[in-house]
Parts: structure tokens; sequence; C-alpha cells
């Protein structure tokens, strides 16, 4: 895990001072909330519909116990004993009042913790796969370059006022877990045909009201010269984008614009010209920032455990859990543990400050002290023996953190919504709260299979709708809320849009409109495909009918 170095701590250390004086202003009417916006919105700092709310970074989605710990303190003495997880891998605080955010900030910044990129329009914290350093089916460890890409990009003089906002996300398998073809940039590490390690870089994907998947605009990318690459790209977005319009400043606008190959043509072209500049990291560089990501030192043991076996044998709920949130690790007799934050009738996402603690205190003693934020807001333990897994599923169960539902059908996404943000047009959290209560039997779930629902409150789609399996979006109709369904969406390596299938759904319609469409796949599936494959085999026509047939 990446450690502040002194630079680090300066520049965080400044940040915070700088911030206490303009939050001071505020209060005292010297700074309007006009004049005031820009600058909170720097400290991640948004103003919501009932109050303020403050982002804090999760750079790739990893923390240590001491850090988790310091979220839940936050939790406790600033907000209402809670925080949420974001599908950014960051983690909100949606009560703190305004004079409170700088000691806030101080506190974080005792555990290298800050709220820089958080928003603006800036390069945001750059996500990636959730499992990094751990997975199984990985080329390597895609943090180190998301590293890179953070010290690189932080208050980087030419970037820091973008046309809109620009998010980067890094994976390094074939199994796409960090979304990368909706990011403005998305890099995947892969081998070429000379087993060289290098990238595909894909650029212009992302949703809100005008979605794209992206496009890959070069297939092999050497390492040594990433940031020489991405500074091609931003500057030519820099240059390019729209700042005319709000709605048409995002990347993905002026790739789909002009097409892509103008756009590719336009980044070689600049790359070509910068290369001289020496903008690339020298190797020692890469080799200082690998070496804090050096993998635990793992113990020499059997692939299979005695003890779990034991256990899984002799306790049905504890097995189900098994099969349902523990995926391979990449050493023997380890396992990688998911954490889920969506228990029926639960807000997706919420965490306790209690349930933080006992977090930190299970990754403290039973996963080489990491802890990871997903893009699918929920947590994960990357590093624990299979002889603890008993130990930890008992934990975690206490803790209602053991919902046995990870990629079923409760496991869903959803905004904030309108309990929260101005910006929606209806509720978001209720919707999710009723679909994971409908769908509560846990062998139901199972039977269904990996079903991926996405709500989101309004267009600018927080909750991913576009790229559910099933995805729900909030419209407002003459002050009455609506909801819209989409079939067919993926934001995994098989990325796809889904497409609309008809009218909106009163919020009383809604939820049934699921449990028609999970029935009618159910019914016609075949094998073990999954809702996303028998979809795109049978085509949309049958699921609207299914859908509105006794409507």
């Amino acid at each position: 895990m990446y450690r502040y170095d002194e630079f680090d701590a300066t520049l965080v250390g400044e940040r915070v001072a700088q911030f206490r004086g303009q939050v001071e202003r505020r209060l005292s009417g010297a700074l309007s909330e006009e004049q005031f916006k820009p600058l909170r919105l720097m400290n991640g700092l948004y103003l919501q519909l009932h109050a303020y709310m403050l982002r804090v970074a999760v750079p790739y989605g990893t923390l240590s116990s001491r850090q988790m710990r310091k979220l839940a303190y936050v939790a406790r003495k600033y907000d209402k004993g809670y925080g949420h997880f974001t599908t950014r891998q960051n983690i909100q605080y949606n009560w703190p009042a305004l004079v409170d955010v700088p000691d806030i900030l101080d506190d974080l910044a005792e555990v290298e913790m800050h709220a820089i990129q958080t928003s603006g329009n800036c390069i945001r914290n750059v996500t990636s796969d959730q499992y990094a350093g751990a997975a199984a089916d990985e080329v390597e460890d895609p943090r180190i370059w998301c590293e890179v890409i953070r010290q690189w990009s932080t208050f980087h003089p030419e970037f820091t006022y973008l046309p809109r906002k620009f998010k980067i996300a890094v994976t390094a398998s074939q199994n796409d877990r960090a979304a990368i073809r909706l990011h403005d940039i998305g890099l995947r590490i892969h081998k070429n045909d000379a087993g060289e390690t290098g990238f595909e870089v894909i650029v212009g994907g992302g949703l809100g009201r005008t979605p794209y998947i992206g496009h890959t605009i070069r297939e092999f990318l050497p390492k040594k010269h990433l940031l020489s690459y991405l500074e091609a790209v931003l500057r030519v977005y820099n240059l390019e984008g729209r700042r005319d319009n709000l709605y048409k400043a995002r990347i993905k606008i002026l790739v789909n614009a002009g097409g892509v190959e103008k756009f590719t043509d336009l980044v070689e072209a600049e790359w070509t010209a910068i290369r001289k500049s020496e903008i690339d990291l020298p190797t020692e560089e890469i080799e200082r920032i690998r070496a804090y990501f050096t993998p635990p030192d793992f113990e020499d043991l059997p692939a299979e455990s005695a003890v779990l076996e034991q256990k899984r044998k002799g306790e049905a709920a504890f097995a189900r859990w098994l099969r349902v949130n523990t995926v391979a690790h990449k050493t023997p007799g380890y396992a990688i543990v998911n954490i889920s934050l969506k228990p029926v009738g639960g807000i997706p996402g919420d965490i306790s400050d209690v349930q933080m603690e006992a977090v930190a205190d299970l990754a403290a003693q039973y996963s080489q002290d990491e802890i990871r934020a997903t893009h699918e807001q929920n947590l994960v333990l990357p590093h624990v023996k299979k002889d603890d897994l008993y130990v930890v599923w008992q934990a975690l169960t206490v803790q209602d953190l053991a919902t046995p539902n990870i990629r079923l059908v409760s496991d869903i996404i959803a905004c904030p919504g309108l309990d929260y943000c101005t910006l929606a047009n209806t509720r978001s959290i209720p919707i999710a709260q009723r679909i994971s209560e409908r769908f509560s039997d846990l062998e139901q779930q199972e039977d269904i299979g990996e079903l991926k629902i996405k709500i989101s409150g309004c267009i600018n789609a927080c909750g991913h709708h576009h790229v559910g399996h099933i995805g729900i979006l909030g419209v407002d109709k003459k002050g009455e809320e609506f909801y819209q369904i989409t079939l067919g969406g993926s934001g995994a390596e098989d990325a796809s849009l889904g497409e609309i299938v008809g009218r909106g759904l009163s919020s009383g319609d809604a939820v049934g409109a699921v449990e028609k469409l999970v029935h009618y796949y159910r019914n016609n599936r075949q094998d073990n495909e999954r809702f996303i494959d028998t979809y795109r085999r049978l085509g949309a026509d049958p699921f609207k009918e299914a859908l509105y047939a006794a409507a």
C-alpha cells in the first residue's frame, strides 16, 4: 500500500490550511455561496438537498485498518454515525456541518487521506479492480499504475480546469471488474504477442444523458510511455473539448462527434510531439512506487483447508456464503472475501461506524491489514486464509455484513436519489429496498443467478442504470415519480448499453416490473444462462411483452 512521502504530506496539509481560511470567510459572509462553490468543490464538498456532503478519496479503493477506523471516527463525531461508499470507490458523508469540514480534513490527513480530486473539472480519483494484487486472473497489480497516475495528475497545472470532470480506471484482467469501457480513459494491462506487458488504451466512455461505450485507440502501449500518452490524450481534450455547453463538454462527445479515427490521429500527433519532453517516468521512479505494492508475506499453505471443508459440510448458511461471497486468490490457501453492504431492506453502500470498526478489526487480524472498496458499493477483504474464513464469516454475520448476495438480484447499485441529491427527479433508495425485500429468499436469489440491477434517480446516471442487466431510471412526470426500465446493459468486459423497453412505470409498479422480468427469464433460460445471456439471445420484444402484457 502506498504511503505518503514528505511532498504528499506537505501538499495535503497546505490544502487543508487554505480551505480552513476559505470556510471561515464563507461563515463570516465575506464569501457568498456562489463565490465559495468552486473553492469547496476543489475540496470534495458539495451542497446537497438538505446539507453539505463531503466526498473523501479512496485512491484505487485501497484502505488500511487505521484508515477505516478514522473513517468510523469521522462518521461518529461529525456525521450521523455512518458513511456511504460510492461507485467511484470513495466514501461520502451526508451530514457534516460546514464549520467542521476543515477539522474533518485535518483528521483524515493524519491517516494519509484527503478529499482532493473527488469533485470539480479535474482528473478524478483513479479507480481499479477491487481484487487488485490478489486476483488469480490478473497480469500484474494495476494499483502501481493507478498510483503513478495519481501522482502525475494531482494538481497537474495544465489539467486543473478541464472542460469537465475526467475519470480514469485501470485493470489487469480480461474479466473487467473496473468498468474501464465506461470511463473517459480506461486502461487494460495485458501481454502482446511478444510477451511484453503494456496497456490497451480505451477513450470516450461515459454515462449520463449521452451514454457511450469507450473506443480502443491503441491496442498496445508500452508501460514506459504511459504518462506521455495520457498527457497527449488530455492535451487534445483540453484544447478541442467544448466549454460552451455543459452537456457536451465530456471527452466522449469530442471522440464521437469527430469520429474515433480523427481523435486517434490527433492524439498520436500530439504524442509524437511531446515524447521528447521527458514526461515519462524513469524506470527507477516506477520501481520506487512498485515497492509500495510488494505482495504481503503469504504463508506457504496447502491449496485446500480441512478446517474449511469441515465447516462447509456442517453449516449450510456458511456454505452458501462461501459459494457466493468468496473468490479465488492467486496464492494457494487464501481467498478473497466480499463484504456485502446490501442487507435486505438496507441502503446500498451505507455502513455504520460500528461496522467500519468491525471491518477494520477483521482486516488487521485476518487480511494483511488491507480493505478494498468496490465500484459496486461493497467492501473486500483481499487476503484471507481459508482456515480463517469461518471465523471471519461469524464476525461479519454479527455485524449484518454477511448477506450472501454478491452479483445477485439484491446486490443493487443505487444513487442517493431525491432523498439527498438536488439534481434527482425521483427517489432511488426506496426502490432498491423494496426490490431487495421482494427477492429476500436466498435460495431464490441463487437460482436466479447473476443479475445486476442499477438504479439512478436522474439522467446523470450516478447509479449506472445504462449498464444494468436491468436498469431503472427515475423520471419526473408533472410532479410524480416514474421509472423507466432499460434491459441488456453491462459494465463488464462485454460492455453494452441497455435498451429502453417502453413507457415509464409508477413507483408502485416498478418493483413488480422487475419481478415480471425475472419470472420470464427463469421460464425461458437455457442451461446456465445468466439473465443478460437470455436477453441477448431472445432480444427485447419478448421481455417487453412480458413486462407490459398485463398492464
